[in-house]
């Protein structure tokens, strides 16, 4: 059987594309996370790709705390550029292809006119941007086969948005949340289908991946809210007013609406809404 690499896998995505190749009579996943490979050190990956030999590596792993990405530099740095480095320079040396996950963050996220696409210059403003973007451009340095996806607003098995509202639900009768930024909210298990139909073609090159359609922050809570048959009330609140209420949280993007324009204009593959995306993983919640 061939073998897929697989970094992060106990995150949201890494789980969601293990979901995706269960089964798999063709692949087998090696699977990692931070107990079984440190992809900051070149030497320990270099090793670790070589007695594995994977056709593919698939990156999944990342510093994605945005707040403390401002403060951790160096951490953030490490994991999301150096960290892509190493993984593309060992898959140069043992002949696979690299998957690499990245993020909107890379954008300013100043509103525009119309979705962002694959042709936009990016100019991240916050930490996370910047070190997400130096990794790409050190995927397209020293990687010879790869994929790029850019996605926003993620959400799967773990830690997320949805999950929070809920819990907070539990507690508060009106949660206020941000209604002037806005984006798309990305199931993990779309994401994943997407990488595995892209993994085994040679349409190299940038994509952006996300749910189609966009929304902000408190409208999504609200369809959480009722999708789980809760009452709590959303209070839209503005940017401003969610920095005076928690005054360490970094700087959001206030537009994050990307466009998968390269996979329409090279693929027929198009993602779910992010509405039946959201009503799907909601249902397997709760059920």
């Amino acid at each position: 059987m061939k073998k897929i690499m697989i970094t992060g896998c106990n995150g949201q995505l890494g789980r969601a594309v293990n979901q995706q190749y269960a089964g798999s009579m063709e692949y087998e996943l090696i699977n990692t996370d931070v107990g079984e490979l440190d992809i900051t050190r070149v030497d320990e990956v270099l090793d670790f790709a070589r007695q594995v030999k994977p056709c593919a590596i698939i990156n999944c792993a990342a510093y994605t705390n945005v707040d403390k990405c401002e403060t951790e530099v160096d951490l953030a740095y490490k994991i999301n550029a150096i960290g892509a480095r190493n993984l593309a320079i060992a898959a140069t040396d043992v002949k696979a292809k690299l998957m690499h996950v990245s993020t909107d963050y890379v954008f300013p996220g100043d509103v525009c006119e119309r979705p962002l696409i694959e042709f936009d210059t990016p100019a991240p403003k916050s930490m996370y941007g910047v070190t997400k973007l130096a990794g790409e451009q050190f995927v397209r340095d020293f990687s010879d086969h790869f994929f790029i996806i850019r996605t926003a607003w993620l959400y799967g098995d773990g830690h997320n948005f949805a999950k929070t509202m809920l819990k907070l639900s539990e507690t508060n009768d009106t949660i206020g949340v941000v209604m002037d930024q806005v984006g798309t909210p990305t199931s993990a298990t779309e994401l994943a289908k997407a990488i595995k139909y892209l993994l085994p073609t040679d349409n190299y090159g940038l994509f952006h991946g996300t749910c189609e359609g966009d929304t902000n922050w408190a409208e999504f809570a609200k369809t959480v809210l009722r999708l789980a048959g809760k009452n709590t009330e959303i209070e839209p609140i503005t940017s401003q007013e969610y920095k005076r209420r928690f005054p360490a949280s970094a700087d959001r993007p206030a537009y994050s609406i990307l466009e998968n324009y390269m996979l329409k204009l090279t693929t027929d593959y198009t993602f779910a809404s992010w509405q039946d995306a959201i009503e799907a993983y909601m249902k397997e919640l709760i059920s």
